[in-house]
């Protein structure tokens, strides 16, 4: 992986226009190669957990109704039921090359979200990412991320209180060198959610491709009272 470093200089700043972030959070994906897992390869998605391939640059449709979309507010946690994920979510920001920094190499069990965009549950493309597993063989957040299936549920609580519950659509693995990025990333009119980390072969180099979940946000609730939230 060739990681994001720090440097002394202040980065220049610079407006990033609304395709540019498209880039951008494709490159979010790409970076979370951290190492090889050659004994222990995580689940992969099944041929009929993916969408019909659409055209060349073009979103594949939800196959869920969404709900009416949330006021923007912090997320501060995540869970898949289905896989036992129940993490805190860290907020990632970019790095001097414009690259999404990766969620705390010393801590693989916690997720992060691109901070810059939409907040998971507003209207927009959210975007989450974890590692699969560390360098040391330890396994990360999402080690299990390829067998999640569709209609199972990933909930992400906010700092407003409000749990935000998204159903997935679909869970697809990409090559990196064919990555979808406009498909994954592209805006959206609707409340949806990526949860994104490394997948595919591994070799000498690390993971060759992502792991990518679709999901619509399909309900709300308080998370002191248990009703909707809309």
């Amino acid at each position: 992986m060739k990681e994001s470093r720090d440097k002394a200089d202040t980065p220049r700043r610079t407006f990033v226009p609304p395709v540019t972030f498209l880039i951008v959070a494709l490159v979010a994906g790409i970076l979370l190669v951290l190492g090889t897992m050659v004994d222990r390869r995580p689940p992969q998605p099944s041929a009929d957990q993916a969408f019909p391939t659409p055209p060349a640059g073009l979103a594949a449709p939800p196959a869920h109704s969404a709900a009416p979309p949330l006021p923007r507010s912090e997320p501060v946690r995540i869970r898949i039921p289905a896989i036992g994920v129940n993490a805190s979510l860290a907020r990632l920001g970019l790095d001097r090359a414009g690259a999404l920094r990766p969620p705390p190499d010393g801590d693989p069990g916690v997720a992060g979200w691109y901070g810059g965009g939409t907040a998971p549950g507003s209207r927009g493309t959210a975007v989450t990412t974890g590692h699969v597993d560390t360098r040391d063989g330890s396994t990360g957040v999402f080690y299990r991320l390829g067998a999640v299936t569709k209609g199972e549920t990933i909930e992400i609580d906010r700092a407003d209180g409000r749990t935000a519950v998204f159903t997935v659509d679909a869970v697809e693995v990409y090559d990196k060198d064919r990555f979808p990025d406009r498909k994954v990333y592209g805006p959206s009119g609707r409340p949806e959610l990526r949860v994104i980390t490394c997948g595919g072969g591994a070799g000498d180099g690390g993971y060759r491709g992502n792991v990518v979940v679709y999901a619509t946000l399909t309900g709300a609730r308080h998370d002191k009272s248990g009703a909707k939230a809309g």
